[in-house]
């Protein structure tokens, strides 16, 4: 049916007709038509109400009423307002925006604190799919880096569907996968060595846990690698019960490592410990990754003898992260989450030599960390 006309041509999708007048013109006239038009004008007229009613609301208000965004990035990337130029009165200029606060990584230290020299580089990287990695050049910072052991997470890949580019990579002749059982796409982690492990398992024995292929550990002569990808809590905090039971179950299984040797454990382990592990940590309080029952989990796994490898060198430096989100130009204004750990047992601990935090790395919506250790 043709757009109906109003009094002096106008069409019902313009913004300045006249619902009383359309409505006396055709006042007295009940055929059926004229009814089903005067239907179509109510509803153009409630549209054009609420469409003038959304663009006069502030921001924040418009989004949650369009849908809205997820309060990680609305609160941490939205600009403090004493850092907007001001507008209009013809006197100054607009205030220049400050530069965003990045973090430099220091020079390596190769030597441990008991005079050993570094003999033992890994790598850890959440390459947020393996495949599209693979595309962005990740393996020519892998070769450039040259770790001896290299640990990815979230690889959404299963082995049957990995690219040749890294399933044949001869640098790493000893490779181990783990993938979602039950969702494609999902979650996955991988180690890749070139030295051949003494004995390398799956998950941690829990098949709740381990159907989501979150968990391979290396057994080496000296010491356990176990790499991880933790379970986000999920928007809304849907998975926050989950997350803590996680917790628990993961520090019962690296006790039971310990107690036989020393381990290494190393990935994303979707937590900011402290508020100088995130940009904005008043805004986050209720967001996952910083909960306060987060935070305690990975601090009570510290008290139980454990080392957070970049904060024990780097104890208050800002500005270190390892995660931005895609949006909002997160990164470029290095307004991110420090959520990629290396941590230790503390009997290593004089056998490290440093942790670093490679953040100018591109190729993620995480950077790739490197530990040095004296073995």
């Amino acid at each position: 049916m043709a757009t109906p006309l109003l009094p002096g041509g106008s069409r019902c999708g313009r913004v300045s007709f006249s619902l009383t007048g359309a409505v006396r013109t055709w006042r007295g006239q009940e055929n059926t038509a004229n009814i089903l038009r005067l239907a179509v004008l109510r509803r153009c007229f409630l549209l054009d109400s609420a469409l003038r009613s959304v663009l006069k609301m502030p921001k924040r208000e418009k989004e949650a009423a369009v849908g809205g965004k997820d309060s990680l990035v609305e609160d941490d990337v939205a600009e403090p307002a004493g850092k907007k130029g001001k507008k209009g009165g013809g006197k100054g200029k607009e205030k220049e925006p400050e530069a965003p606060a990045i973090y430099e990584d220091p020079p390596e230290k190769l030597t441990s604190a008991s005079g050993g020299k570094s003999n033992l580089k890994i790598c850890s990287w959440n390459v947020d799919g393996l495949r599209a990695w693979v595309k962005k050049n990740g393996l020519d910072w892998v070769r450039q880096e040259d770790p001896d052991i290299l640990c990815l997470q979230e690889t959404k890949c299963a082995e049957k569907a990995l690219p040749a580019d890294i399933k044949d990579m001869p640098e790493y002749p000893h490779k181990y996968w783990a993938s979602s059982d039950e969702k494609e796409g999902y979650s996955g982690v991988a180690m890749l060595c070139k030295n051949k492990p003494v004995k390398v398992t799956f998950g941690i024995g829990i098949e709740e846990h381990d159907k989501e292929g979150r968990i391979i550990t290396a057994e080496f002569d000296m010491y356990y690698l176990v790499t991880a990808y933790v379970p986000n809590s999920g928007r809304g905090l849907v998975r926050l019960d989950y997350r803590q039971k996680w917790d628990i179950d993961l520090r019962a299984y690296l006790k039971a490592l310990d107690e036989k040797k020393p381990l290494i454990l190393c990935g994303d382990l979707n937590v900011a410990h402290q508020e100088i592990d995130l940009k904005n940590p008043k805004g986050n309080k209720k967001t996952a990754g910083f909960t306060p029952q987060e935070r305690e989990g990975f601090g009570t796994l510290l008290a139980d003898g454990y080392i957070d490898s970049f904060r024990h060198f780097y104890p208050d430096v800002p500005y270190a992260y390892t995660f931005w989100t895609y949006m909002m130009n997160a990164r470029g204004k290095n307004v991110g989450w420090r959520l990629d750990y290396f941590v230790l047992s503390k009997a290593l601990q004089d056998k490290l030599c440093d942790s670093k935090i490679r953040s100018k790395v591109t190729g993620s919506d995480h950077c790739p960390i490197t530990l040095y250790m004296a073995m």
